[in-house]
């Protein structure tokens, strides 16, 4: 069940350290937040669960931001032990393997971005925590700030891969498929808009229709993601290591009659299954590269859990982390994940280059936000918007996986589900 955290309330609270100031609480205090973070900061993550009761919990509502962020060329960023938020694209796997991304970018976006946070921000139910050298600063700018309340314009969204390309390269795919090369391929399309619009409105918008586990926003300078992501990729709890694929699409019923007949096919389809159970034993070998020797468990398998237009398949594998790893061994072990790669990964990613038409960059990455004691939770860019605002371009992509007996009419279709909720807030 979804439940906003920014409930309607008649004051919320601004911490300073050890001081409380009480300050009368805007109507729409998430927009202000938003716009007001957008405003002063080229850096900036934010994070929240939107309510839902997921297993190992959601992302925490937070944000964090930076005037600056951290040269790659002058730290060993994975090896660093502090506070940190971070996005790192689906290319740094060129980092991982000995691989390549060939095909063409619709917008130019960093392999990583990293900054250490000069302002925290923790959401709390009827109060804010501002925490950084100049606090007191940031609350005073804030409670000034008024929010833009004007619209976002309607633009229209190019798809870069017609039905009957993708049809033909489907075929293709199964016929890797039954040469041997791998089990099955998570092959995307990708769509692609110009025009004079605004990432932190459309954020607004994205958050009414399509609410979820692991939204949030990241911007880096005049580039921006907006994710409304179901799926978790890895999460660190003290020496815990958590990791949730998503395998298995279902649309929501329009009562609950046929929803329950909806969950019940996913549940009960051969086909779901076996994706979900091919990833799942992915995930186990590469965490199995970092764990103590036995530790390596599946928690749940086939979870059937509900979201605003789709039911989704979710299984859970944990393992307990061998001592004295850094974040790089982990990152490099398990990255990227493999329900956006297949089974095998490499060779997945190899072929994913040759039938693809577009650079992922961002999509199928991972952002979040890594605490100084080692913890970490990190989503799955899924059902995201990337845009440059400075070049006024931008893309999403959908993506299903491919398996030897998939129907591409139907893969076509469950991708067009997927990308339904973000078509709404671009072309209304």
């Amino acid at each position: 069940m979804v439940s906003s955290f920014f409930m309607p309330l008649s004051y919320f609270y601004v911490m300073l350290h050890t001081s409380t100031i009480k300050i009368l609480k805007p109507e729409k205090f998430r927009k202000q937040l938003m716009q007001w973070l957008d405003f002063n900061f080229p850096f900036f993550i934010f994070q929240e669960g939107n309510g839902f009761e997921y297993p190992q919990g959601t992302f925490p509502n937070q944000a964090h931001a930076s005037s600056t962020c951290i040269d790659l060329q002058k730290a060993d960023l994975l090896y660093r032990k502090s506070d940190l938020a971070g996005i790192i694209s689906y290319d740094y796997k060129n980092k991982v393997e000995n691989l390549q991304s060939i095909n063409s970018e619709v917008i130019a976006l960093e392999e990583t971005v990293f900054f250490q946070p000069e302002l925290s921000i923790q959401i709390e139910k009827d109060f804010l925590v501002f925490k950084g050298a100049n606090a007191e600063d940031f609350v005073i700018s804030f409670q000034k700030f008024i929010p833009s309340s004007r619209q976002n314009p309607r633009v229209r969204t190019k798809r870069l891969t017609t039905l009957e390309d993708y049809i033909q390269k489907v075929k293709n795919i199964q016929n890797h498929i039954r040469e041997g090369d791998m089990y099955e391929l998570n092959y995307c399309m990708g769509f692609s808009f110009e025009g004079d619009w605004d990432p932190i409105l459309a954020y607004e918008d994205l958050m009414q229709i399509s609410p979820m586990p692991f939204s949030g926003v990241f911007k880096s300078k005049s580039k921006y993601l907006l994710a409304a992501s179901p799926e978790r990729f890895l999460k660190r709890k003290n020496s815990k290591m958590i990791a949730q694929p998503i395998k298995g699409t279902i649309k929501r019923g329009t009562h609950k009659q046929e929803d329950d007949v909806m969950k019940e096919q996913l549940l009960n389809s051969e086909k779901e299954r076996a994706e979900n159970l091919m990833i799942v034993d992915l995930m186990r070998n590469d965490l199995s590269k970092i764990s103590k020797t036995g530790s390596v468990e599946v928690d749940e398998l086939f979870g059937i859990y509900s979201f605003p237009r789709v039911h989704q398949m979710i299984s859970t594998v944990s393992s307990d982390l061998k001592e004295g790893l850094g974040l790089k061994e982990i990152i490099h072990a398990t990255f990227p994940m493999g329900s956006m790669t297949g089974a095998p990964k490499v060779k997945c990613m190899e072929l994913i280059d040759d039938f693809e038409n577009f650079k992922r960059g961002w999509f199928s990455g991972c952002f979040g936000f890594f605490q100084e004691n080692g913890d970490f939770d990190l989503n799955v860019i899924i059902r995201s918007v990337l845009f440059d605002k400075e070049k006024s371009k931008g893309y999403f992509a959908v993506g299903s996986a491919i398996t030897f007996d998939a129907d591409p009419e139907y893969e076509y279709a469950e991708c067009l589900l997927k990308a339904s909720a973000i078509l709404q807030i671009l072309e209304g």
